[in-house]
């Protein structure tokens, strides 16, 4: 392995580790397909035909990327639920008073996921991506 993520494995995969970077910018992308789906399909009845494709495929992927950062930074990758039901529930704007809790949430993945590094070395969910493991 040469360090490097693929398009895949990145989106599909929920094994392993990735740095901060591709995680990001993997996370806008996601971000950005669920404010254009929203965008181009206004109408409910639409919506409520296509939503059932393209909201469990854009989720899918939210967690398998939320899960990779989340190993490089010494966690498991359940708490990518977490986040994840934090954006559902903040989407697209907070409402009632429970939504703070939930952006607190989101909060603390913004600091925890994209300003903090990942661990130096390796871990149990692998080496790490920014120094990949040298070839014997």
């Amino acid at each position: 392995m040469d360090g490097q993520l693929g398009f895949s494995e990145l989106f599909l995969s929920a094994n392993g580790r990735a740095s901060r970077l591709p995680s990001v910018v993997a996370a806008v992308v996601l971000l950005g397909l669920a404010a254009l789906y929203e965008a181009l399909v206004e109408d409910m009845l639409p919506r409520l035909l296509t939503g059932w494709l393209i909201y469990p495929a854009l989720i899918y992927c939210g967690a398998c990327v939320l899960s990779k950062r989340l190993h490089d930074r010494g966690r498991s990758g359940w708490w990518a639920a977490l986040i994840l039901l934090s954006i559902a529930a903040c989407w697209p704007h907070p409402a009632n008073f429970l939504d703070f809790a939930f952006f607190l949430v989101l909060l603390w993945a913004v600091v925890e996921l994209a300003v903090m590094p990942g661990e130096p070395g390796a871990n149990r969910y692998g080496a790490n991506p920014l120094r990949p493991l040298a070839p014997v």
